[in-house]
């Protein structure tokens, strides 16, 4: 397919391809004359997977950069491919380097991912959102530790196991795998957000009504 053609297919306007292109995200098409290449159906599945990480995803050019590179290397894991879009799609979280309380509350959460066995990398970033949960938890006065976190990670477990693993498309393209695995982790939270405050509306209705 032409550029034209392309860009119908993608949703993509033609000069965002072109900018693609000039910067190596967007393999070139195939040669055709001196002004015109052909595209195929990798392009448009390459196209869709860069909207996804901009628009749902939200990451930055240089992060969706690094996720396209590990795609392409064919020496790479999947389980690495889809660690390095996990971890792009991370929100940042401050550093506490010299804070006593921060380094408690990192233990902690340390602490609660070995206790549940889970194969978690040192520097990945949901250690930090955890530590900084319990900090806040803690200061709060909520409880805090393994015993009080452990319902959710059950609940969270099960649901990646017995449901969202299993809408990552095995077999096919990275692309589409980064794609589904991106969109469900986003859209997944969202949803599951969702139903625990109908269901809080729903509890809170039985017990507190009246009182």
């Amino acid at each position: 397919m032409r550029i034209s053609e392309l860009s119908a297919a993608s949703g993509v306007p033609i000069p965002t391809i072109k900018y693609y292109l000039r910067e190596g995200m967007l393999p070139a098409g195939e040669q055709v004359s001196a002004t015109r290449a052909r595209y195929g159906e990798e392009h448009v599945r390459r196209l869709r997977l860069i909207r996804a990480l901009l628009e749902v995803g939200r990451m930055p050019i240089a992060s969706i950069g690094k996720v396209l590179t590990a795609i392409d290397d064919t020496s790479l894991s999947l389980h690495h491919v889809l660690g390095v879009a996990q971890y792009a799609i991370a929100p940042a979280v401050e550093p506490h380097a010299s804070d006593e309380e921060w380094a408690r509350a990192r233990a902690e959460a340390d602490a609660v991912i070995d206790a549940l066995g889970w194969e978690v990398e040192p520097g990945a970033p949901a250690r930090a959102e955890l530590a900084q949960a319990v900090l806040t938890l803690g200061r709060l006065g909520m409880p805090a530790d393994g015993e009080a976190l452990r319902p959710y990670a059950d609940a969270a477990m099960r649901l990646v196991t017995e449901h969202e693993i299993g809408t990552i498309p095995l077999g096919g393209s990275r692309e589409a795998a980064v794609e589904a695995m991106v969109l469900g982790t986003v859209l997944h939270s969202r949803v599951l957000d969702i139903m625990r405050r109908l269901a809080h509306e729903s509890v809170s209705a039985r017990v507190f009504d009246g009182l």
